[in-house]
């Protein structure tokens, strides 16, 4: 074979090497708008009418990559950050961290699980939002405001400076663990959790220990969790016990739910309480509808009264749209 004939099938292969190699990468944009407009009043405070941006899930806009090892061996990693779509600005509240949502790398094996370092979500927060009705929503969602805008458990739910191991599923049961370190300004935290999910049944077992920092409370956390889903209706139910450390408070937190499919939508409705070992107690129950336009576009309409012992009552209701992209 002559040497430019050569050079020429040299060349050919590199570029075949290449086109290979690039379709074992992938890179993903991805994300999800809510903006829903209604009146808004906490238990002691005024009705507020507003157009509100996440009353039913977070907005958020992401970006997240594949690459295929070989050997059943993949790194990824993702960046999301959350966003106010109401006013166009970056994060859930002023100060909020660029990519407070998730900014971590990871190795997956299929045989060995997956390892994830950088900020990541608690495995309280996802066993949270699975087991209530009205799923991540922090507009709506009793299960949602009382275990993490009520003052009960503390710490974020996404942890800085983590490191997170999921272990591979098996038959159905799921495990992990998570820490952060902390790194010399308090604030070492850890948790670890185990679940099971097969046909209509799941569940979900949760222990979560944040360590006292410059503004958060020692808090020990356990939750466990259920749902049943029979088809004409979708149970769920989760108790927490949260203990503070700090303030010397102890906490009960019971919620129940259901999901009824009607037409091409489901209605919802979860009822929440937190029980004090001292200070008010809190009941809160909502009722809604969500109905899906598309499979990335749904409307929905929801109702929530909000009782804190010693306090006006709290009442909020909207109307919103959810896209997701």
């Amino acid at each position: 074979m002559k040497t430019s004939n050569k050079i020429a099938a040299a060349a050919v292969l590199a570029l075949l090497g290449a086109a290979a190699q690039a379709q074992q990468s992938s890179v993903s944009l991805y994300g999800l708008m809510d903006l829903s407009v209604g009146s808004f009043k906490a238990p002691g405070g005024k009705a507020i009418k507003r157009t509100e941006s996440g009353s039913m899930t977070t907005s958020f806009i992401g970006f997240s990559g594949r690459e295929d090892l070989g050997g059943g061996l993949t790194a990824s990693f993702a960046l999301e950050s959350f966003l106010l779509a109401d006013g166009g600005t970056a994060g859930r509240f002023n100060g909020d961290a660029m990519w407070a949502r998730s900014a971590f790398v990871a190795l997956n094996s299929k045989e060995l699980g997956t390892l994830k370092m950088g900020r990541n979500t608690t495995p309280l927060f996802v066993s949270t939002l699975s087991f209530n009705a009205f799923g991540d929503s922090f507009g709506f969602s009793p299960a949602i405001r009382h275990t993490f805008t009520s003052g009960t458990v503390t710490g974020d739910t996404g942890w800085s400076d983590s490191v997170h191991y999921i272990a591979p599923k098996i038959g159905g049961f799921s495990a992990g663990v998570i820490a952060a370190a902390g790194e010399g300004s308090g604030g070492r935290n850890w948790g670890a959790n185990a679940g099971y999910g097969a046909g209509a049944f799941a569940a979900s077992a949760v222990y979560q220990k944040v360590a006292k920092g410059a503004t958060v409370d020692d808090t020990e956390t356990m939750q466990i969790a259920a749902s049943y889903d029979f088809g004409a209706a979708k149970l769920f139910g989760q108790y927490s016990d949260v203990e503070n450390s700090t303030t010397k408070r102890d906490y009960k937190l019971t919620n129940v739910g259901v999901a009824v499919p009607i037409g091409g939508g489901k209605l919802l409705a979860q009822y929440g309480r937190i029980s004090a070992s001292a200070g008010a107690d809190r009941k809160t129950y909502t009722v809604g509808y969500d109905y899906f336009l598309s499979k990335r576009t749904d409307v929905y309409a929801a109702y929530m009264s909000d009782k804190l012992t010693g306090l006006s009552s709290g009442v909020s209701y909207g109307a919103g749209i959810r896209h997701r992209f």
